[in-house]
């Protein structure tokens, strides 16, 4: 197949590079800052004045869209959630623009979308069916996220979105930051350690959204999250054992708060998120569980 993908350069976006070409498929990533062609990876300019990339995708059969502002950069002032919520508008627009002008249409597109869009609860499971959504600016930002994306339908498009859970990776990601206090030997229970977190293992990302593209009767939501989450002080204990250090000292929300602003919601407030679809389509987890998870990123 041949595979579009914006935000190709960014976190899950290698991932999903690697692993597609791994399975022989082509990969046209969609970037400002376009280079020559490189085993199987094509470079395409989009977003920027000028550029069509139209002429560049022509016989695309999926459309992976993770374009967008990363939400763990810098402290959530209103100049940050107005780029968060801005670029990912900009290139969902542009994506449809796309697709629009193309006179083969893509099969599917695979749209980014997170577990944020379910409200913070430390008693209540989520899966695709949940009708309940948050009211914060995550929330917010995602619900009109998967609106633009839906629009694809109008083309005779497949369209499928990923909500993403807490991503692990060694390198980049929310575990680098969460792993530091541990590393130097302050690692604790962060808030109340009672509120959720749905992680999975970059791997499995890259995996269930290849799943996804090649699943014909996965269409809109999918949670993209392993089928274990774990309350905050559980996942910080299992980080701690990964790593051969204590779990001790307490992080409160007071400074949290005081750093990070509106930021800090996404570890002092959580989901319970299942990700049934995905199951119920034969998906298998490289990682369903914590502790074999972080055992490969520390392996």
């Amino acid at each position: 197949m041949k595979i579009a993908i914006t935000g190709g350069t960014g976190f899950a976006g290698n991932e999903m590079t690697k692993l597609f070409t791994q399975h022989g498929h082509e990969v046209f990533i969609l970037t400002r800052s376009p280079k020559p062609s490189d085993n199987g990876i094509h470079y395409v300019e989009w977003l920027t004045d000028g550029a069509e990339p139209e002429k560049k995708l022509a016989g695309i059969d999926a459309f992976v869209n993770l374009a967008g502002s990363s939400i763990n950069d810098g402290r959530w002032d209103d100049e940050q959630k107005k780029l968060i919520y801005s670029s990912r508008v900009e290139s969902t627009n542009e994506v449809l623009r796309i697709i629009k002008e193309m006179e083969r249409k893509p099969e599917v597109l695979v749209n980014a979308s997170a577990v944020g869009i379910y409200p913070a609860s430390t008693e209540k499971s989520y899966t695709e069916k949940s009708t309940e959504r948050g009211d914060d600016f995550l929330a917010e930002t995602v619900i009109e996220w998967e609106r633009l994306a839906d629009q694809a339908k109008d083309f005779g498009v497949r369209v499928a979105y990923g909500r993403f859970g807490i991503i692990l990776g060694k390198k980049e990601g929310a575990l680098p930051l969460m792993a530091l206090p541990y590393k130097l030997f302050g690692g604790g229970t962060v808030g109340s350690g009672r509120q959720w977190l749905s992680w999975i293992h970059i791997h499995d990302v890259a995996s269930a959204v290849l799943f996804a593209i090649e699943t014909e009767e996965l269409s809109g939501p999918f949670n993209v999250t392993a089928p274990y989450p774990k309350r905050m002080k559980d996942f910080g204990k299992e980080v701690g054992h990964a790593l051969g250090r204590p779990h001790w000292f307490p992080v409160p929300e007071f400074a949290l708060k005081a750093v990070l602003g509106d930021k800090s919601r996404l570890v002092l407030e959580g989901q319970r998120v299942l990700p049934e679809v995905l199951q119920q389509h034969g998906f298998e987890f490289a990682y369903p569980d914590l502790r074999s998870a972080l055992a490969d990123i520390y392996k």
